[in-house]
């Protein structure tokens, strides 16, 4: 009998083909063939850009590669002035694989060490690359990139509703119809905002020092909020930044008979003693982070025990590899991740990949309830929100893909539309 080995089965099936496609050919064929690994050789040939405004400014970003993947990226907020840079990043992705993600991303941060590098435009341009790359890496390897951060601990993240740019005025019917379309629309969890610049009972229009009529109106707006919501839809509160500690400390206290699911920023999360001592001052949980940047701006939050949850911005705050450093690091402290999300379904996504793949994670932002629209349109998957989740896709990469005569309605004027450069 004769027993085929592998070296029979060389010298009858590849030694023939020597001849026709020489030893070198013939090698890398061998080598591909029996290589236990098929990881594919990927190298960046352009980045193309688009620019659009909906609930703020959002930069998307397509990275293209010599075998026809291509990736898709956003950054938000800090995203204007993102174009030029992601211009400049170029020079430094240009045929390299990018599936070596991380050191992308460090060679592009170190390199703008003095340009920048540590937070705003920088980090935010560098963020939407980030993002486009790890969809390029779930496409390659046919994964979605919940399963490349690690694996997923939940199948589906819980989204809450930001009630958009209509203000909840107690006893205003308009305010009670959008109470009862967030509730019919399956939201367990909601958000609105309690500062006021026009607010009549303000005394001085730089000094954010609140009157006692401005903090009465807040509460009342709180009140009525929370009155027509029912008990099992969780209530948060934001201040955007935009009070002083004394006013800070004072509203969180009042706020205590509420239960809030939080209090968001009272102060600016820049002086991080004044945030600490507003929570050492309440029950009231705080919450802060949706304007710092990388895991070095929270580690100083978390260490001082600023805040009881961080909502860093996964479109600008470094990326999804760093928003997965960032969450845990503060798992480390027991804190919770609420992420702040005010992008398209394609940043939304990107943000539930990572929600998904986090112990710590809470609860992520939706802030398009006045565009339902172009919401529902924007990818070719359709609506990604169902009752106040979003399902994880089984599809490789981020698992969704933009439609452009959609999405093109958003375009700043003026700008390109994902043209070469």
């Amino acid at each position: 009998m004769n027993h085929l080995t592998r070296r029979s089965l060389l010298k009858t099936s590849v030694m023939p083909l020597a001849g026709m496609l020489g030893l070198p050919s013939l090698s890398a064929a061998a080598q591909a063939a029996l290589s236990p690994y098929r990881r594919p050789k990927l190298k960046i040939t352009e980045i193309r850009t688009a620019e659009v405004r909906v609930h703020g400014y959002q930069v998307h970003v397509r990275i293209y590669t010599d075998q026809g993947i291509v990736g898709q990226g956003e950054s938000t907020d800090a995203a204007q002035g993102n174009v030029p840079l992601i211009r400049s990043f170029a020079r430094l992705l240009m045929g390299q694989d990018p599936l070596n993600i991380e050191a992308a991303f460090e060679r592009i941060r170190t390199a703008g060490v003095f340009a920048g590098a540590q937070s705003g435009q920088y980090v935010t341009a560098l963020t939407g690359v980030e993002i486009a790359l790890w969809d390029i890496a779930g496409k390659a390897l046919g994964l979605p990139v919940y399963q490349l951060m690690g694996g997923k601990v939940r199948d589906r993240v819980r989204v809450y509703c930001d009630s958009g740019s209509r203000e909840m005025i107690p006893g205003d019917e308009r305010s009670i119809e959008r109470i009862h379309e967030i509730q019919k629309m399956g939201f367990t969890a909601a958000k609105i905002d309690i500062d006021d610049a026009a607010d009549p009972a303000r005394f001085d229009r730089v000094n954010w020092t609140a009157s006692n009529g401005e903090i009465d109106h807040m509460l009342a707006k709180i009140a009525f909020t929370r009155e027509n919501y029912p008990k099992n839809i969780d209530l948060a509160v934001d201040m955007h930044a935009r009070y002083d500690a004394t006013t800070g400390k004072r509203v969180a206290k009042e706020v205590e008979k509420f239960k809030l699911l939080w209090l968001e920023e009272p102060v600016p999360a820049e002086n991080i003693d004044a945030m600490r001592d507003i929570r050492a001052s309440t029950s009231t949980p705080i919450c802060c982070g949706e304007n710092i940047f990388l895991r070095h701006g929270f580690r100083e939050i978390l260490e001082k025990r600023a805040a009881d949850i961080i909502m860093p911005d996964f479109q600008k705050a470094g990326g999804l590899l760093e928003a997965r450093k960032i969450a845990d690091m503060a798992h480390t402290y027991y804190v919770p991740v609420a992420p702040h999300a005010v992008t398209s379904p394609i940043g939304m996504m990107a943000t539930a990949h990572v929600g998904a793949a986090i112990p710590n994670f809470l609860v992520q932002e939706w802030h398009w309830v006045d565009t339902p629209d172009l919401w529902r349109n924007w990818v070719k998957e359709g609506e990604i929100i169902e009752k106040g989740f979003i399902t994880l896709p089984e599809r490789a990469g981020l698992g969704v893909e933009m439609n452009e005569d959609a999405a093109r309605k958003a375009q700043v004027p003026g700008t390109p539309w994902f043209e070469k450069a």
